[in-house]
């Protein structure tokens, strides 16, 4: 499948995340305030690190694989039981570790203790989670892309519907508790979908740990837990800098334009997951390799100019859809913070390799200096331009982080003569 099909039918997922993500921010705008997105924002942060713990951060590596060794089936079950042990041995433990410390994550995440039953609800559910990333990684690594974009829907329809009913009836807390057991509710159609597909059962996914493929999966479980430590890290430390010298107002602000950029860039953000990560993994040789970072730089960086363009030029409006008239101050960050949801798409397309030929060590150097940074530039450029210095910071790392990975790329990968 090219880029363009995989694109189209990925749209569809896209666009109905995208619906229901207009929604829960008018719904959660209204009920919780700018103040509460403070908290929204933290959480998530929060579930993005402990899910990657609970997985063992593996589930690029099992997309790689699956691609790779797609005319081997031997060894695409040994990926999948390896993998599926890995992650129900690891889940399990972390779940007992957030049972046990449901009070100190509470108040380490999201200031406060009355929030531990959110916890509480988070390590019950995780297993189940993580069960259903694992589905999704197969399916992506499998190409098979219609039945990823059906479970993407109904996690899409989950997640609007419980987490409107929870908030409605219980407020902050019951919205943090539906993203907490959102994706493990998912879980149940991944499930069922898979026990129709005749190329895999349920019991692949246990058995003996191949310790050769536990070896090639931990260089992405690096990988991926400094990412889930870092950037969700990064976020929390410029959230906590902008609600302790703006106040949790202004801090909301920032939230609010960072899930703006979030919703509209997974028409790209998710063709990169869906499309280029199985298809560089499985590309061997330097020149198709070349070919395939010039269609990404045709197709998506237009794409992702476009759409930056006009949501600049809609700002006043958008707000005024997906959030109520407290969230107008936000339309100052507009334009800094589209300059570097551009350089972020740029970047990605080299920065992808990285992930597709485990360039390990390069990639959790960058990713750790380049998180860094942003909380530096954010200090920086606040301290100077106020609360629009954090999208001034946002855009001149990822600029710098574009050079970077040019040059990286260029030379670790680009250059080379031998094949992959």
């Amino acid at each position: 499948m090219n880029l363009i099909k995989t694109s189209a039918l990925n749209s569809v997922a896209v666009i109905i995340k995208m619906a229901t993500m207009l929604v829960l921010n008018k719904v959660l705008a209204y009920l919780i305030g700018p103040t509460g997105y403070v908290a929204i924002g933290n959480f998530q942060n929060a579930i993005q690190m402990i899910t990657k713990l609970g997985s063992g951060a593996i589930n690029t590596g099992v997309v790689k694989y699956t691609a790779e060794y797609h005319n081997e089936e031997d060894k695409q079950k040994l990926l999948w039981r390896t993998a599926g042990s890995i992650t129900a041995i690891l889940s399990l433990v972390a779940s007992l570790l957030i049972l046990l410390f449901n009070r100190s994550l509470s108040i380490w995440f999201l200031k406060d203790e009355q929030y531990s039953i959110v916890f509480i609800w988070l390590s019950v559910s995780l297993f189940f989670l993580t069960l259903n990333s694992l589905l999704l990684a197969i399916l992506n690594g499998k190409k098979e892309i219609k039945k990823y974009v059906t479970i993407n829907i109904v996690g899409s329809l989950f997640s609007l519907i419980v987490t409107i009913f929870m908030a409605y009836f219980i407020g902050l807390k019951g919205a943090l508790i539906a993203m907490a057991i959102n994706q493990s509710l998912a879980c149940i159609v991944s499930i069922a979908l898979f026990s129709k597909i005749k190329w895999f059962k349920l019991s692949f996914l246990y058995g003996k740990i191949d310790v050769p493929t536990t070896t090639k999966l931990s260089k992405f479980a690096l990988m991926a837990m400094v990412t889930a430590i870092c950037m969700p890290g990064s976020q929390i430390l410029i959230r906590n800098h902008l609600g302790d010298t703006f106040g949790l107002e202004l801090a909301g602000y920032w939230e609010a334009m960072w899930r703006v950029s979030k919703a509209y860039l997974l028409f790209i953000t998710s063709t990169f997951a869906v499309y280029y990560l199985p298809r560089l993994s499985e590309i061997k040789e330097v020149v198709e390799l070349k070919k395939e970072i010039s269609k990404g730089y045709k197709i998506l960086l237009p794409i992702a100019i476009c759409f930056s363009l006009s949501i600049f030029l809609l700002k006043d409006f958008i707000i005024q859809i997906l959030f109520t008239p407290d969230f107008l101050p936000m339309s100052e960050l507009f334009g800094w913070q589209m300059v570097g949801d551009t350089m972020k798409i740029g970047s990605f397309i080299l920065a992808y390799l990285m992930l597709s030929k485990a360039l390990t060590k390069v990639f959790v150097i960058t990713e750790i200096v380049f998180s860094c940074s942003l909380v530096l530039f954010t200090y920086f450029f606040t301290s100077l331009y106020g609360i629009k210095g954090c999208v001034m910071a946002y855009a001149f790392n990822y600029g710098i982080y574009w050079l970077v990975m040019y040059f990286v790329i260029k030379v670790k990968v680009l250059d080379q003569k031998q094949s992959f």
